[in-house]
């Protein structure tokens, strides 16, 4: 016995007659999120410092417990997650103690990021490994001085990503509830 094919475009409508309130939910959510970032940023990059850090030490956590109790790895592999372990912990409990200071490593980490991604760039369009040459060398030069804007200026770099981010978040949850199909036409 074979299953009928499905008509095009049948079953994106089936499943959003299904998951319609999903749907406006997560939208609603990610305009609310949106508002909040732009009203209070300061309050959102804290947010994101300790979250960042609470994963941390939960990751920290979870390889120490894999490190002291796990019997199939060897001795050697069980020690450097161990030390991977406490390192991640360390790092999570400074975090969550100087939530400025970890977003200010996490745009010189996003800054040093750009920056070989430039350099990269721009030497593989000098030696026409791209194609276009030109469109690489500008490409380089681009991700060099956003890479030295965000390492030297930190703060600026990450409340320009939450301002950018929110403005984002806005659109698309504004763009989802204004074009989802209305109830009835979807019912197909």
């Amino acid at each position: 016995m074979t299953t009928p094919p499905i008509a095009p475009g049948l079953l994106p409508g089936r499943i959003l007659a299904l998951h319609r309130g999903e749907v406006v939910a997560i939208a609603v959510v990610g305009l609310v999120l949106g508002i909040v970032a732009l009203v209070w940023p300061n309050v959102t990059l804290a947010t994101i410092a300790i979250v960042f850090g609470l994963y941390l030490v939960l990751s920290g956590l979870f390889r120490l417990s894999v490190a002291v109790f796990s019997s199939t790895s060897s001795t050697g592999w069980r020690v450097l997650g161990a030390v991977l372990g406490v390192l991640l912990v360390a790092a999570g409990v400074y975090c969550l103690v100087n939530p400025a200071q970890s977003l200010a490593v996490l745009a010189w980490v996003i800054g040093f990021g750009w920056i070989a991604e430039g350099v990269i760039d721009i030497m593989a369009g000098i030696q026409g490994l791209a194609s276009p040459a030109w469109l690489a060398i500008v490409s380089g030069v681009v991700s060099l001085i956003a890479g030295i804007i965000t390492f030297t200026l930190p703060s600026l770099a990450i409340q320009t990503f939450v301002f950018v981010g929110a403005i984002l978040l806005i659109v698309v949850s504004v763009t989802t509830l204004l074009t989802l199909p209305r109830k009835h036409s979807v019912a197909g």
